[in-house]
């Protein structure tokens, strides 16, 4: 690893996602034993996520874990809704999870008011404690991430999704759950040891690329997708692995690069099976999480299948940095961007 490449905030940042998590869980532990609590009382009807850019694909990872481990359907609300048609959707009885960095955004404020107003329960996980979201939210998850100086979030995304897990094992009363994530920090800082740096050469003149996962992973995929827009200046297009097949197969050419993220559940044959057909059509296929014959595999932590995808995403974030400055990008400082988004 170059001077270079360490010397960045995104770098710096990103390696502290494991001792990030460490905090989180000592911290929050009594917070969200009280709002789970509150949540089995409730019974909520639905959940509804709001959120923007790195938050909203966590928010996707919540939706699968949310659905999966709780049985509670859960759909991503669309903030202009309540920011600009000034509507007032019907949500009495559910929760509206907001997630966000800095909780400032006007139009996720809108849609925590509007929510709250129409008697949802507004649960927000943030990292700005005395943002107006925070304050404006019934109960309010620190993410504990710190100040992140990079334009790009990673350390805030990683600490979002090991907030979505505590606060579902802790709803849910899954004591397994909760003992699988205790492992996650350590998992990380080795994950964050991962060297992704075989793909380097296959990704730093590409124009363009898909990031490919299924179902808890799909929240990653996006991650991963974004970063290396804003960051890299790669055009990238996070797709499931289940709609390949409905259009996008037809984009696919002889070295047209993929990159596939792969947990160890029922998604895991579904996935591998579309990695090993689109490299027999001739895709440069590079593949975390699996082996899959004819694709360069990339080396990963292994770990129950609700932590892998934070895993993945980590040693993503070493090859996200350096991947921007091969490509003579600096990756802290994306053009037209800022670090704090006010939609309305």
């Amino acid at each position: 690893m170059s001077p270079q490449a360490t010397a960045t905030s995104l770098y710096r940042e990103a390696a502290q996602a494991g001792d990030i998590v460490r905090q989180q869980l000592a911290a929050n532990g009594a917070l969200l034993q009280s709002l789970g609590v509150r949540l089995r009382a409730l019974l909520p009807r639905a959940v509804v996520t709001c959120a923007r850019g790195s938050s909203d694909h966590a928010a996707t990872f919540a939706k699968y874990l949310i659905e999966t481990r709780l049985g509670v359907v859960t759909a991503s609300a669309a903030p202009s809704v309540s920011s600009l048609y000034e509507a007032s959707p019907q949500v009495r009885d559910m929760v509206l999870l907001a997630i966000s960095q800095s909780g400032a955004s006007p139009d996720l404020l809108a849609a925590a008011a509007s929510a709250r107003a129409a008697g949802s329960l507004v649960v927000a996980l943030i990292n700005a404690q005395s943002s107006p979201l925070a304050r404006a939210a019934d109960v309010a998850v620190p993410l504990l991430a710190g100040m992140e100086r990079s334009v790009a979030a990673t350390k805030s995304y990683i600490a979002s999704i090991a907030a979505v897990i505590q606060l579902v094992a802790t709803w849910a009363q899954d004591q397994q759950l909760l003992e699988e994530l205790r492992g996650a920090p350590a998992a990380l800082e080795r994950a964050w040891q991962h060297d992704w740096g075989a793909a380097l050469p296959r990704l730093v003149d590409a124009d363009h690329l898909f990031v490919i996962a299924r179902g808890l992973g799909l929240g990653v995929a996006q991650e991963a997708a974004l970063k290396l827009k804003e960051t890299c200046g790669l055009h990238a297009e996070a797709l499931s692995a289940a709609e390949l097949r409905h259009g996008p197969m037809a984009l696919l050419r002889r070295g047209f690069p993929v990159l596939v993220f792969a947990q160890n559940d029922e998604t895991l044959d579904s996935v591998t099976a579309l990695a090993r057909e689109i490299a027999s059509r001739g895709a440069d296929v590079m593949i975390a999480g699996a082996n899959v014959p004819s694709t360069l595999s990339l080396p990963s932590e292994s770990a129950p299948a609700v932590i892998q995808p934070m895993l993945l995403i980590q040693s993503f974030y070493r090859l996200a940095n350096a991947l921007a400055l091969a490509r003579g990008r600096d990756p802290d400082h994306p053009p037209h961007l800022r670090k704090v988004t006010e939609t309305v």
